[in-house]
């Protein structure tokens, strides 16, 4: 499952849209993460429901956000904790739009050893260092970030 929103994320419609996209094997992305506790090593954002999310310290972009189940399980579709955190997602895009105004933005579950989903709002532009080495600048810290999303009023 992902969602694309804005056409600075890749949405090719100008509506909000999601898609699901079932793949014959786990892509590189899913595969490549065995440690869930280090992939939510980061700032708390907010914990609730038997979810919990975090911005990581590892950041890609500005409010990078991953939700995932306080105690892992490995198959989303199975979960109770999928629709709660669902919510959660769909409470810290309002609370990045309280913040940020509206943003482009991308969303995706991965349901690979332990499933989670994945905000990434697309506030800023890859250039030269990132795709040129891979590496990822990141103008706003975790700490700040995360302080940001748990203080915003998203009913503003």
């Amino acid at each position: 499952m992902l969602l694309n929103e804005g056409s600075a994320a890749g949405a090719s419609l100008p509506h909000s849209h999601s898609q699901l996209v079932w793949l014959d094997e786990e892509p590189p992305a899913v595969r490549e993460e065995s440690d869930l506790t280090r992939m939510l090593e980061g700032e708390r954002v907010l914990e609730r429901d038997g979810v919990i999310a975090v911005c990581p310290f590892a950041s890609r972009l500005p409010y990078e956000v991953r939700i995932a189940p306080a105690d892992p399980e490995p198959d989303a579709w199975e979960s109770d904790l999928l629709a709660p955190a669902l919510h959660l997602l769909a409470e810290l895009v309002r609370r990045l739009y309280a913040v940020e105004g509206p943003s482009p933005l991308n969303a995706w579950l991965h349901n690979g050893r332990h499933w989670h989903l994945e905000l990434l709002p697309r506030l800023a532009v890859p250039a030269g260092i990132e795709l040129g080495a891979g590496i990822h600048v990141n103008t706003v810290p975790p700490e700040d970030a995360a302080a940001a999303l748990r203080s915003a009023r998203p009913d503003q």
